[in-house]
């Protein structure tokens, strides 16, 4: 709580000199969100920033401050953002820049310091290269937020223990956005390093692509792979369906437990979209992600279903439906929401860089729809919410199951988004 007031003062102080110079203005604006751990959690959320700059000028701040209403072991949570451009080496859509992060919120540490540099194609903010390195301090402190355990967990003999490293990593990122006769591509590339004690490494590859052939049939296409060394904390491990665990930090639903019912995600019914994504087995992934005894600690011990290295392609096919024509037709909204009807092919395997990978591949097939709203940033990148409806009817490695049946998803995010 000390450390959130000592990052929370300034900030009340940079919005008293605002009202008397106005060469700065925090932008206030409250927030309330909801967990298992903190209950209600009712916040403020700042944005600052010179005026007339429209979250593209200089002393950029986004920051945040709640407290949870459940009083846990420690309500106070806060974010913090500072964002200062380079301006030698920026230009118009092309902007490097400085940024400072802190957040200690949902049971996790996460401080550092980033370099982000863009090169965007003249006024065509679609159209751009990104590149960032961030150097950062990770920590989990507190576990009662995390929706599934076994995922942040290592057997040891005949326990299971939470892992709490302490990390100090350095990511890499890079980004590319363009189209050519085809249509739209997007990939993108991550490493990550970690030092402390044992290090390990980690590797992603993301590619898509999406084909429009009018306005209501189309292709979207993605590959996807990802490598972990041997001794990586368990939450950088991939599964065959969803994102690893450690992305799940970077979205507001699935930060922690509760805020979309566990209920409802223990059912393996819900699906994040991300990582290998070959859906269909979401179900079944779930279930290994959970303790299969009330006791973490007794002789049951449970395994998450996880890889050190997988690869995957994702295909889906748009086509024609009556609802999409009829959001076409409503003036200014069809420019931000978007309903899809599509077909969909998910394909994946180990790459076999661990022993302990499983063999084979997992594949699926279904139907689905969803349901976008969009309002992009001023970068033009996406800025919404996409709900989804899905049954894969097929499976080629059903289990105790038949290959042929009706299962459902409900999910959350698109496997290809732009």
């Amino acid at each position: 709580m000390i450390l959130s007031l000592l990052f929370i003062l300034p900030l009340l102080s940079v919005s008293a000199v605002q009202a008397q110079t106005s060469r700065y203005e925090v932008l206030p604006a409250p927030d309330i969100w909801y967990n298992d751990v903190d209950g209600i959690r009712i916040g403020l959320r700042l944005k600052g920033q010179v005026p007339g700059t429209f979250e593209d000028g200089p002393h950029r701040l986004d920051a945040g401050f709640w407290v949870g209403t459940w009083l846990p072991s420690l309500p106070v949570s806060y974010y913090l953002s500072f964002t200062e451009p380079i301006e030698t080496w920026s230009d118009y859509g092309s902007e490097a820049n400085i940024q400072l992060i802190s957040s200690i919120r949902t049971g996790y540490h996460n401080h550092g310091i980033a370099f982000n540099k863009r090169w965007q194609q003249g006024f065509d903010e679609r159209r751009y290269r990104e590149f960032g390195i961030y150097n950062s301090f990770e920590k989990r402190f507190d576990h009662d937020y995390v929706p599934f355990e076994p995922l942040w967990s290592e057997i040891s003999t005949l326990e299971q223990v939470f892992s709490d490293r302490s990390k100090l990593l350095t990511t890499f990122r890079f980004e590319l956005q363009d189209d050519y006769k085809l249509g739209w591509f997007n990939i993108e590339v991550g490493t990550r390093f970690q030092y402390l004690n044992d290090f390990f490494s980690t590797f992603t590859l993301r590619a898509t692509h999406r084909i429009e052939f009018n306005d209501y049939f189309g292709l979207r296409l993605r590959g996807y792979a990802g490598a972990a060394s041997e001794n990586s904390a368990p939450e950088y491990l991939f599964s065959r369906s969803t994102m690893p665990a450690i992305d799940w930090l970077g979205h507001g639903f699935t930060r922690a437990k509760g805020t979309i019912p566990t209920r409802w995600m223990k059912s393996g019914n819900i699906h994040v979209a991300g990582g290998a994504n070959v859906r269909g087995y979401n179900s079944r992934d779930i279930a290994s992600f959970q303790y299969c005894d009330s006791d973490p600690f007794s002789i049951c011990i449970t395994s998450p279903y996880t890889f050190n290295s997988v690869a995957s392609i994702n295909a889906e096919l748009d086509y024609w439906n009556p609802i999409a024509v009829l959001f076409n037709d409503i003036p200014y909204a069809s420019e931000f929401l978007n309903f899809r009807s599509y077909l969909f092919f998910d394909s994946g395997t180990s790459l076999g860089i661990s022993d302990g990978d499983p063999d084979g591949t997992f594949s699926n097939a279904g139907a689905g729809f969803s349901l976008s709203l969009n309002i992009p940033d001023y970068l033009g990148k996406p800025r919404g919410f996409n709900l989804r409806y899905e049954i894969p009817f097929w499976l080629s490695d059903p289990g105790e199951e038949d290959a042929f049946k009706l299962r459902h998803l409900v999910g959350f995010g698109a496997v290809v988004s732009f």
